[in-house]
């Protein structure tokens, strides 16, 4: 068959889901209208042009013309006009002049979305727990020269942000953006210390539970997760501890959960100890997994054993196996790094200047969570699923390709703006019924 292109006058979009993205930004207050934000903010309608890229997926400033001549991106976000890259690129430096003011506010319109989102719990021995997953991960930006791109512990030239990500879904708790050669434990009890501030304004049903890896074992993260009141769950570094005494503790202390010729395995608890560093802290629980090995994993048998260990400090009473198993859950986390770093493509931070990269990576925090509030909100609408799903989170490639990327004519008329879908596009129900829930919250 062939086709003749022609052009026409109607205005038809190609990205309807435009409209959801900014009622959830006129909602959390993107738009800055209080007097505070317009006093202290410049050019504050800059954040709703990044936003509204981030989006669709789009992680550079020129991407911003394809919507110069589009008024459908202008009014729904309430913009005066759209502007050049440069401009973008411009004004977004000197937002960023008042870079913790300005993160300031992203994060109390990111807070206003999480009370939007519901928070799904873990469960487990019939006790449910907000999982907070605090980790680094590193954005790699090799062959550029940003402010602030160094070498990461991944072995390429980037940025280290360190991201939290809350509830079973993986929304977007908060975000601070390192520079690359950063140890992952500097200034990371201080922003344990905002995390909590942030908790304490979310509508949480059930007890938080903070989980980090070894590269965050140290007293100082002990001690602010200590004092919180909240539960924590930390993979230990041994360091210099000797696996054949973790051995002999093993089967002191632990009981064997698996056993045959390969090899055995041991949990249990180990009371008593406090990080070597800091002698002040209370006695803690230290959960353990010794594993001896007889036969090495391509079949040979080995002349002496291998011993393998694992360890955790953690005020959970739960049973040594299944809190193993939350902490193997932290892993969950860098399925949401993929998302953010290859669905929204913010591996590579567009400016070259740290301050403006850091209010950049805080906008798409938001991007992040009101595609999140999308999906979740469309797997809830089984009947009206163009097709079945069997997962409980859905992917926000999927989100920006099933609803962001919407094709839609738009017709004022008696007054009122209309978006038309076609009658038999598979999402049509779906998308409805995202936006009327969405205006409701």
């Amino acid at each position: 068959m062939n086709f003749v292109i022609d052009s026409t006058t109607e205005q038809v979009q190609s990205t309807g889901g435009i409209a959801l993205a900014a009622k959830i930004s006129e909602k959390i207050g993107l738009d800055f209208s209080d007097p505070i934000s317009k006093q202290q903010l410049v050019h504050p309608e800059m954040i709703r042009v990044m936003y509204g890229l981030y989006i669709q997926g789009r992680n550079r400033f020129e991407e911003i013309k394809l919507f110069r001549n589009d008024p459908f991106f202008r009014d729904a976000f309430d913009l005066k006009y759209v502007p050049a890259a440069e401009t973008l690129r411009l004004y977004l430096e000197r937002i960023s002049e008042g870079k913790n003011r300005v993160l300031q506010k992203i994060s109390e319109c990111n807070t206003k979305l999480l009370n939007m989102t519901k928070i799904t719990p873990i469960e487990v021995d019939k006790r449910k727990y907000i999982p907070v997953d605090v980790d680094v991960s590193p954005l790699d930006n090799s062959g550029s020269h940003k402010e602030g791109v160094s070498r990461t512990y991944k072995g390429h030239d980037g940025y280290a942000p360190i991201l939290s990500y809350i509830g079973a879904e993986g929304n977007m708790l908060d975000a601070e953006l390192r520079e690359g050669k950063q140890h992952s434990q500097k200034n990371t009890p201080e922003y344990l210390l905002h995390n909590i501030e942030i908790i304490k304004s979310l509508n949480l049903e059930h007890p938080v539970l903070f989980r980090l890896d070894s590269g965050n074992d140290a007293a100082s993260t002990i001690r602010v997760l200590s004092e919180s009141g909240h539960f924590f769950l930390i993979k230990r570094n041994l360091r210099k501890e000797s696996r054949e005494y973790w051995l002999d503790v093993a089967k002191a202390e632990g009981k064997i959960i698996s056993h045959n010729e390969r090899r055995t395995v041991y949990t249990g608890v180990h009371t008593g100890r406090t990080p070597a560093s800091d002698n002040t802290l209370n006695p803690m629980d230290i959960v353990f997994k010794v594993t001896e090995r007889y036969v090495d994993k391509s079949g040979t048998e080995l002349l002496f054993p291998k011993i393998e260990v694992e360890t955790f400090w953690t005020n959970l009473c739960e049973d040594p196996e299944e809190v193993i198993e939350l902490y193997h859950d932290h892993g969950t986390s860098e399925q949401f790094h993929s998302e953010l770093k290859s669905d929204m493509g913010v591996e590579r931070l567009p400016s070259g200047k740290f301050a403006v990269n850091a209010v950049v990576l805080h906008i798409a925090m938001v991007a992040f969570n009101a595609l999140r509030l999308m999906g979740q909100t469309a797997l809830l609408l089984k009947n009206d699923l163009p097709y079945e799903h069997k997962v409980k989170r859905k992917r926000l490639r999927k989100v920006i390709d099933d609803l962001i990327r919407v094709g839609c004519k738009i017709v004022f008329h008696a007054r009122t703006w209309r978006l038309k879908l076609w009658e038999q596009d598979p999402w049509l129900p779906v998308f409805s019924k995202v936006y009327k829930t969405i205006c409701n919250l």
